[in-house]
C-alpha cells in the first residue's frame, strides 16, 4: 500500500503544473544552482492570439509538464489589461531590448551562467506539444550549437529582407489582378526553400488565385492538393492546408447554381 501511494504521488508530481518565475535574474540564479538552462517565454498573455495558442497547445499540455523539469521557466509578460508594477514593466522591457525581441511569442533558451542564447523560436504555427518540444530539444548549449543558431538567425533575417521586397511585388501584382506576376514573385521567394516548408508555395498560389478569381476553384484546389502532398511530415501545416481545402469545397457546395444549370438538372 505504501509503495502504491508513493508511486501515485510521484506520478502526480511528474504531471503537476510547471512553475513559471517572472524574474529572469532569479531564474538564471536558479539555473546555475540546478545546472539547468533557462526557458524564457516573451508573451502578451491577455491580447496575443498566438501566445494564447502556444500556452494552450504546449505549455499547458501533459507532455510539457513531463519535460518542464529540464528547464528553469520564466515568463516575461507584456499585457495590455493585466496590472503590473512599474518596476516589473521596466525590467521586462530591458530584457526585451537586450535580446532583440520584437514579436510575440518569442521563446529563448539561455545558458543560465552566461545569459547567452542558444535556442530561439519565434511565433507559433500550431505545432503539437511533441513537435514544439522536439524543436527545443534540437538546440544545443555548445559553441557549435550557438554558431548554428547565429547562422539560422542570419539566414532568417536575410530571408525576411528578401521576402519584404518580393511581398511588395506580390501586393502590386494583386492590385493589378495579375496572377502570373504574383506567381513569379512567389516562385522567387521560395527558390531556396526545401523540405515540407516549400509546401507553403503552392498553398499561397491557391490563396492568391482564389482572391483574384473566386471562380478559379478547380485550379486553386489543385494547388492546395500539391501543398498537402508536399507538407507530408509536418502535421500542423497539413491540418491547416486541409482545413483551407475543406473551406473551399464547402463554399463550392454552398454556391447557388446558375439558372441555366438549374433548369438542366430539373
Amino acid at each position: 500500500m505504501k509503495k502504491l501511494l508513493l508511486t501515485l504521488l510521484a506520478t502526480a508530481a511528474a504531471h503537476a503544473a510547471p512553475i513559471w518565475l517572472t524574474d529572469l535574474d532569479a531564474a538564471k540564479a536558479q539555473g546555475v544552482k540546478e545546472n539547468k538552462p533557462v526557458l524564457v517565454d516573451f508573451t502578451g498573455s491577455d491580447w496575443c492570439p498566438p501566445c494564447k495558442a502556444l500556452h494552450k497547445a504546449v505549455f499547458e499540455s501533459p507532455e510539457f509538464a513531463a519535460a518542464a523539469s529540464r528547464y528553469v521557466l520564466v515568463e516575461l509578460d507584456f499585457p495590455r489589461t493585466k496590472t503590473q508594477t512599474p518596476e516589473l514593466k521596466a525590467k521586462n522591457r530591458e530584457w526585451q531590448q537586450k535580446y532583440a525581441v520584437n514579436s510575440f511569442p518569442t521563446v529563448l533558451l539561455l545558458d543560465a551562467k552566461s545569459g547567452d542564447v542558444f535556442g530561439r523560436v519565434g511565433g507559433f504555427g500550431g505545432q503539437t506539444a511533441k513537435e514544439y518540444l522536439a524543436k527545443l530539444a534540437a538546440y544545443k548549449n555548445t559553441p557549435e550549437g550557438k554558431a548554428e543558431l547565429a547562422k539560422e538567425m542570419k539566414d532568417t533575417a536575410d530571408r525576411s529582407a528578401k521576402s519584404r521586397v518580393l511581398g511588395q511585388k506580390i501586393n502590386e501584382a494583386m492590385a493589378a489582378k495579375d496572377f502570373k506576376a504574383a506567381e513569379a514573385a512567389l516562385e522567387e521567394m521560395f527558390a531556396d526553400v526545401t523540405g515540407p516548408r516549400r509546401a507553403v508555395l503552392p498553398f499561397n498560389k491557391a490563396r492568391i488565385l482564389i482572391m483574384l478569381d473566386p471562380a478559379a476553384k478547380e485550379k486553386a484546389l489543385k494547388h492546395v492538393d500539391e501543398a498537402i502532398a508536399a507538407a507530408q511530415g509536418d502535421e500542423a501545416m497539413t491540418r491547416s492546408f486541409k482545413a483551407f481545402r475543406d473551406k473551399l469545397m464547402s463554399a463550392d457546395a454552398a454556391a447557388p447554381k446558375p439558372a441555366g444549370e438549374a433548369k438542366k438538372g430539373a
